[in-house]
């Protein structure tokens, strides 16, 4: 098995290790042995993992082939294990591109709907773990917006909780004969926010969900969102083309981080509803949805995005024909029983 250079390893996996973890957080470090049952992990404080001689121990547990990971955010002090309930705080949002890696990541870099990573570590040829360094984020709010980046850039589904681990650069990826060198980037260094990630457009306006809506059933304290879908319901009704209202909405909506993202996904939930009421099959519904985005969206993009829109729109019906249906009545005993 080809071996790396033990001091540039550890260098490599040093530099990330603190520029990914402040001086007294506590990190946790997998060691992923060839022998079934022989893991192990070890949470220690992030001083201590950056010694000499602890770095040495890691590069010789790699060089006998063990797999060298470590945790995406910090652990709460005197943690035993990693588990959701001992992550101290979210540090990092992130991402696995396992399958056409080399073009999601393109597409990542050409977005405007997220920020420039922090990191990008190359894991294995085409296969790379992107980070941004975030704060303000709550574990569920750092899970949902996961969940968002998966389905944005088709990224592995299963790589969406918060006690993620991640590759240590550096040193060996040992999955692989032979053995690929885990290597890194850092494109930025600032720290993003919420803001800064314009994924979830829609995710505020939960009463998008919630029915169907018409101008009349409007309360008079209705947000500016509900405004517009109902708003855009009635123009697509009324036959106005898509391109058209797509312009207008986000002409409507410049107070908006992105307002042609914001109209383009209000527009097509909208029309994948109609379309799914007038018993449109759900796979042509798709189809249609990459069609009229066609120019506007890469490729790569366009396909999930248009699944991903369709699905949403499936939802939302269903969930407004269960609340239609009639609540269960008692029944009535005869008063002697």
């Amino acid at each position: 098995m080809h071996t790396p250079s033990g001091s540039n390893a550890t260098r490599i996996a040093a530099q990330f290790l603190l520029r990914s973890f402040v001086p007294g957080e506590t990190i946790a470090l997998l060691i992923r042995r060839p022998s079934p049952g022989h893991t192990l992990q070890r949470i220690v404080l992030l001083e201590r993992a950056l010694e000499p001689r602890y770095l040495g121990w890691l590069a010789h547990e790699n060089a006998a082939g063990a797999n060298i990971h470590v945790s995406a955010n910090p652990l709460r002090p005197h943690s035993r294990r990693r588990t959701k309930d001992s992550i101290a705080r979210v540090r990092h949002l992130y991402l696995d591109l396992d399958n056409s890696g080399e073009a999601q990541l393109a597409l990542l870099r050409t977005s405007d709907q997220v920020p420039p990573p922090n990191a990008i570590i190359s894991t294995s040829h085409g296969k790379y773990q992107v980070l941004w360094q975030v704060e303000g984020f709550t574990l569920e709010r750092q899970e949902a917006m996961l969940k968002l980046l998966v389905l944005a850039f088709g990224g592995d589904p299963a790589c969406t909780d918060c006690n993620r681990v991640l590759r240590l650069p550096g040193f060996l990826n040992s999955k692989y004969h032979p053995a690929y060198r885990v290597a890194v980037e850092y494109p930025c260094n600032r720290t993003w926010n919420a803001e800064d990630f314009r994924l979830d457009i829609l995710a505020s306006g939960a009463a998008l969900c919630s029915g169907p809506i018409a101008r009349r059933q409007q309360a008079a304290k209705a947000t500016n969102s509900e405004h517009d879908w109902a708003w855009v319901l009635d123009q697509l009704a009324g036959g106005i083309d898509a391109a058209t209202l797509t312009r207008n909405l986000a002409s409507r909506r410049s107070d908006k981080g992105n307002p042609l993202y914001y109209a383009q996904r209000t527009v097509d939930i909208a029309s994948a509803k109609l379309w799914l009421i007038e018993g449109i099959a759900i796979e042509d519904v798709i189809t249609m949805l990459e069609l009229r985005r066609r120019g506007e969206i890469p490729a790569p993009l366009r396909s999930v995005r248009a699944r991903e829109i369709a699905q949403t729109a499936q939802r939302m019906i269903a969930r407004s024909e269960a609340r239609s249906l009639p609540l269960p009545t008692k029944e009535k005993h005869d008063a002697g029983s």
